[in-house]
């Protein structure tokens, strides 16, 4: 198989993720200006919340950390990979079917059990409601996702990144629609997720037809390499459950104060941008190209491939990360105040999204760190680190709530995060040279840090001279348009200077 080069994976990923994540704003802005943050915002949140949540646990958490790696080595070995593919298919198909089914009978305790703050208000009603439409979309996004597994494994990634576009798009078109029609705007929403389900899965269906993949219906049969990948596949889903039950005490913790679940979702989309862009796309070409390597036990080409991903990684996330400390406010004004969301809301959610910055280098770095473990088919280890940062963001976020208050929740997020990442670095250190960063992103990693700060003084300095602009309805939008141009130019000025990167590595980055 041809090598493939990283760096155009990555753009290709990270493109394709940036205009989901711009069209998610665009989507989220709506949905705030419509709804508020208020009991029907809320109940979307954790409706819509809830497939996802499953299908992290379901396919991008455990099944695709499991499978990318096997379906990679057979692929590269020549190994019926056609085969093994339409077998998981089958068999995650069928579990779908049949947790889709539970859940729709035991929605209520469902919602329960994700924001029991809710129970006896006019939102716990509307969860189950919106809970029961939304749910299907477990079902096609999980197999959409295993099948963008497959194109991703061979090298194909346009139209899996290209997939979330779909579901951003739908959305906006069925509150722009609901809109103009005077219809009712939240109800249209949740509707457009399963439609949005069956788009995506669609799409990715016919791409992976087209490289020579096409996933046929066929008997569900546990057959041995099944039974291998379920067996590698059950503690990256117990580390998933993990995730996820850290997500459910801050949401729980959340659910007890008012619009608290909205102010702390409205953050995550902001961080999420970054961390789509940067840190998931990384993690999505690094997987495979380390699974190949390892097949074909080329240890110094899997060591460069892990130091250039982490060079990308970090010249991206760091200045990001900056930026979401110094000026949350101007960011979440500008693109999230407006109708029935005010100046409160603002101010609350730019506290969480600052505190989430602190923990967005964790966030991209856990991306980075674990295709080293699953490369190598080893879902253990990382459940075992997972568990110790829930017990941690649990003890936080609960324990800190009656002090902090609702941003308890956003501070053991991030603490647990880095946590995280310690661990997955120390565990690492067994695998030799192979999990260590070569000399050339040693020598790059603090001048990357260097060029960010002094752009975060540039933010500062230049939101300070900006100010006025921002309270002026017609001109904020201007401001912080200049805003982050002049961060932008700033970073990449003061990053060419100082070596911290080099025009050419955009130009020529083989992970050969």
């Amino acid at each position: 198989m041809k090598p493939i080069r990283l760096l155009r994976g990555f753009l290709t990923v990270g493109g394709w993720t940036m205009a989901s994540r711009v069209l998610g704003f665009l989507r989220d802005a709506m949905i705030l200006a419509f709804l508020g943050t208020g009991p029907l915002y809320e109940a979307y949140v954790v409706a819509f919340r809830l497939p996802n949540m499953f299908r992290r646990f379901f396919a991008e958490g455990a099944f695709n950390m499991a499978f990318i790696p096997m379906f990679s080595k057979k692929l590269e070995g020549g190994e019926d990979p056609q085969r093994f593919a339409q077998e998981a298919f089958a068999g995650l198909a069928s579990v779908l079917i049949v947790l889709t089914l539970l859940a729709q009978i035991s929605m209520p305790w469902l919602i329960w059990g994700l924001a029991s703050g809710f129970s006896g208000q006019e939102q716990f009603a509307l969860s189950v409601d919106f809970g029961r439409i939304a749910f299907p979309y477990i079902l096609f996004i999980s197999l959409a996702a295993l099948l963008s597994g497959v194109l991703n494994a061979t090298g194909r990634f346009a139209a899996a990144a290209a997939a979330p576009v779909l579901l951003n798009i739908l959305l906006v078109a069925a509150m722009a629609w609901a809109h103009w029609m005077g219809q009712d705007v939240a109800r249209a929403l949740i509707w457009a997720v399963p439609v949005a389900g069956v788009a995506q899965l669609a799409l990715v269906a016919h791409a992976a037809a087209r490289a020579g993949f096409p996933m046929r219906l066929r008997r569900p049969r546990l057959t041995p390499d099944l039974r291998r990948l379920i067996r590698i596949a059950v503690p990256a889903a117990l580390a998933g459950g993990v995730v996820q039950v850290n997500l459910l005490v801050g949401q729980q913790v959340a659910s007890y104060f008012d619009r608290a679940v909205g102010w702390l979702f409205a953050a995550d989309r902001l961080y999420q941008l970054p961390l789509g862009v940067v840190g998931i796309a990384v993690g999505v070409v690094l997987l495979p190209d380390l699974s190949r390597r390892l097949k074909a036990r080329d240890d110094t080409g899997a060591r460069d491939a892990f130091s250039r991903a982490g060079e990308i990684a970090l010249a991206l996330t760091l200045p990001c990360a900056v930026a979401l400390l110094v000026i949350p406010l101007p960011l979440v004004s500008v693109l999230f105040e407006r109708g029935a969301t005010t100046a409160t809301d603002s101010a609350a959610i730019a506290l969480a999204v600052a505190i989430y910055g602190l923990g967005l280098p964790a966030f991209v770095l856990q991306k980075l760190q674990q295709p080293l473990f699953f490369a190598r088919e080893d879902t253990r280890s990382p459940f075992r680190y997972a568990v110790w940062a829930m017990v941690i963001n649990a003890v936080v976020a609960i324990g800190l709530s009656p002090v902090l208050g609702w941003i308890a929740p956003a501070v053991a997020t991030t603490l647990a995060a880095w946590v995280m990442v310690g661990l997955l670095h120390f565990g690492a250190r067994q695998m030799g040279d192979v999990a260590r960063f070569d000399a050339r992103f040693h020598s790059r990693i603090w001048r990357i840090m260097l060029a960010s700060v002094l752009m975060g003084g540039v933010l500062v300095l230049m939101h300070h001279l900006l100010g006025q602009m921002f309270t002026m309805a017609g001109w904020r939008y201007l401001a912080l348009t200049v805003l982050v141009l002049s961060g932008i130019v700033t970073y990449f000025a003061i990053g060419l200077g100082i070596r911290a990167f080099r025009l050419s590595d955009f130009r020529r980055n083989r992970t050969t």
